[in-house]
């Protein structure tokens, strides 16, 4: 869609000069709600979220870049929303992981590690009738279709 491209091109304009922030996904849902998920490498504050809002919203409004009324959302990714970037999987080094795999097969255990090409995992494996030893996995980026932060309420 040409408004999430323009969308694109005014968030990254907006966050240039602050390079420990990134643009996770802009997307257009059916119901004209226009979603921006900014990240950064320490978080993201309201006060950066309110910027990116004020700025989009006005160049949007001032080239009509979108011709029906739409509500704009402006917000880091969501606890439960998949990781999309490398600079994601990056700023989780240490946090337990859920790595569903293009075979079907899920993957649970801690991130390592991140390299070009995929990630390591340090995965708790338990054998029938023997105690649980941890073995260490690496996973390419391309055999990866879903990967989410595991969050422990212990």
């Amino acid at each position: 869609m040409q408004a999430e491209k323009r969308v694109t091109e005014l968030v990254e304009e907006k966050i240039s000069d602050r390079p420990e922030l990134f643009l996770v996904e802009v997307k257009m849902l059916p119901n004209n709600k226009l979603i921006i998920h900014v990240d950064g490498d320490e978080g993201i504050s309201i006060q950066d979220c309110a910027a990116i809002s004020r700025h989009v919203g006005f160049h949007l409004e001032e080239e009509n870049t979108i011709d029906k009324a739409y509500n704009l959302e402006v917000s880091s990714p969501g606890v439960g929303e998949p990781l999309r970037l490398k600079r994601q999987y990056v700023k989780n080094i240490g946090r337990e992981l859920s790595v569903k795999l293009s075979g079907g097969e899920i993957k649970e255990g801690k991130l390592l590690s991140v390299e070009d090409n995929g990630i390591t995992i340090e995965a708790k494996v338990k054998e029938k009738g023997k105690k649980a030893t941890l073995e260490t996995t690496s996973i390419d980026f391309s055999s990866i279709t879903e990967t989410k932060v595991l969050i422990s309420f212990k």
